[in-house]
């Protein structure tokens, strides 16, 4: 089956910007507070349930999979773009790191104890987001939590440069509560969320939400 023309258009300008994207993303220390809280709560739920790995879907080049590992989670990343996962690999060479794409993810089902989507699914087009949260649904264990956070508003962007070189990806920004209802038709029950307005560095609203997939018993809530 052919690749969707979108996942193409991703891989090819992150391959583009890579070393770039390497040298002037910020790493986890110098997050915000609150973005770092919840990456910390997420690997306390994590670590609770035990229930198997992270999976960091669009990890790019690994900081945010180490950041993990370090608060005592198993992690590995996943991205589209070989160039973001060369450097990860040298740069974390205990940790595992893999080219694919989160429509459609080489692990079993109900294989992982929590999926992080840090600032990764906005280029996916919003009628491919259920797809795609459905595949989230499937690869998670029952009780299994996920990280979701990522720019929020109601706007398409196109742009034609990004961290100073040419790419081809576009952005779909969509509401907060859009993306919470998708996680829950999904079958994935929101637990919490958290919605930023813009600050020194970000200069859209952004936002995080953290939900789980129902144990066996159908409940969203802890575990006897």
């Amino acid at each position: 089956m052919a690749e969707l023309s979108y996942l193409t258009a991703v891989r090819e300008s992150y391959d583009t910007v890579a070393a770039d994207y390497v040298a002037r993303v910020p790493s986890p220390a110098e997050m915000d507070p609150l973005s770092r809280a919840m990456l910390a709560g997420f690997a306390e739920l994590v670590r609770m349930a035990a229930l198997g790995p992270v999976a960091d879907l669009g990890c790019g080049p690994g900081r945010v999979t180490a950041h993990l590992a370090g608060l005592g989670v198993p992690a590995f990343g996943v991205d589209l773009s070989p160039k973001m996962v060369g450097p990860a690999r040298r740069a974390y060479p205990t940790l595992r790191f893999t080219e694919g794409s989160m429509t459609a993810l080489e692990t079993g089902d109900g294989e992982l104890g929590g999926i992080l989507a840090w600032y990764s699914t906005h280029h996916t087009p919003p009628q491919w987001l259920p797809a795609v949260f459905a595949e989230f649904h499937r690869t998670l264990a029952p009780g299994g939590h996920l990280l979701w956070g990522d720019y929020v508003g109601n706007e398409r962007l196109q742009p034609t440069h990004g961290y100073g070189r040419p790419v081809s990806y576009e952005s779909y920004l969509l509401p907060l509560d859009r993306m919470a209802g998708l996680l829950e038709q999904a079958g994935l029950a929101v637990t919490a969320r958290l919605e930023q307005e813009p600050g020194k560095r970000v200069t859209r609203p952004h936002a995080c939400l953290l939900a789980r997939k129902p144990d066996v018993m159908g409940t969203a809530g802890a575990r006897p």
